[in-house]
């Protein structure tokens, strides 16, 4: 059973709580994980009565100090948090992601596998597809006009293709799409859709040269972005080998 203290936890089996943790109800942690105190789980949004809404992780999750996690939030297998990260309600990410310390989801984003969410980047009404790269301080904004009150009926949020990169401090606009291992540079600020494998940089952001040239400095690869999906994926099979042992 999941202790903090002396207090014990229905739904937190085989969870080790490290620290003062607040539990609300409707709480399921997966078997392998471990919650450092002080934080948060299950906080219900406005409107809605503590535990009205579930807060689902998966195993073997890593939840820092300073986490809030909302009800009516779902996450999958080797979940990740920094400290102070906060992941509102209807929040749905998949396995092997981690979200950095500051970092904030309001709600609605939607996330495949092993994508990262660096440290105080922030976004609402996201789609990241799996292994989306989103670096320090970005911004992935949902309403054109805010606060327009119709607008989660308008363009929606951003949207993130598979292996795309979008670098610290860039800012992508309401309904934009990246597309596909496309590269977003830092700082940029991205007003229309980028293509697939191109990278973009400026404000606003231009096109400035394909992803295969870039290169890699150090040697290591063919080019930047050359190395293969298996790589990426078979540490993350590494991990989930430990987290089923």
């Amino acid at each position: 059973m999941g202790r903090s203290g002396d207090l014990e936890f229905p739904g937190v089996e085989f969870v080790e709580l490290a620290g003062p943790v607040k539990v609300f109800p409707n709480v399921h942690i997966g078997e392998g994980s471990v919650v450092y105190g002080p934080c948060i789980l299950g906080h219900p949004p406005r409107g809605k009565a503590p535990g009205e809404l579930p807060l689902v992780v998966g195993r073997g999750a890593t939840i820092r100090a300073f986490t809030v996690l909302y009800a009516g939030v779902t996450v999958g297998d080797l979940f990740q948090s920094g400290h102070n990260a906060v992941i509102r309600e209807g929040n749905v990410l998949g396995d092997d992601c981690s979200v950095g310390s500051g970092a904030i989801l309001e709600p609605g984003n939607h996330a495949g596998d092993r994508v990262r969410i660096h440290t105080n980047a922030a976004m609402e009404g996201a789609v990241m597809a799996d292994d989306a790269y989103i670096g320090p301080g970005a911004l992935l904004l949902d309403d054109p006009h805010a606060p327009c009150p119709r607008s989660k009926e308008c363009v929606g949020g951003a949207r993130i293709g598979a292996g795309a990169l979008v670098g610290a401090g860039a800012l992508v606009g309401p309904g934009v799409n990246v597309g596909e291992r496309a590269v977003v540079a830092a700082g940029a600020m991205v007003t229309k859709d980028v293509p697939p494998g191109m990278v973009v940089a400026g404000n606003p952001a231009k096109v400035i040269k394909r992803v295969d040239e870039i290169e890699c400095f150090a040697g290591f690869y063919p080019r930047a972005y050359a190395w293969p999906v298996q790589e990426v994926r078979s540490y993350a099979q590494d991990r989930r080998a430990i987290a089923d042992e």
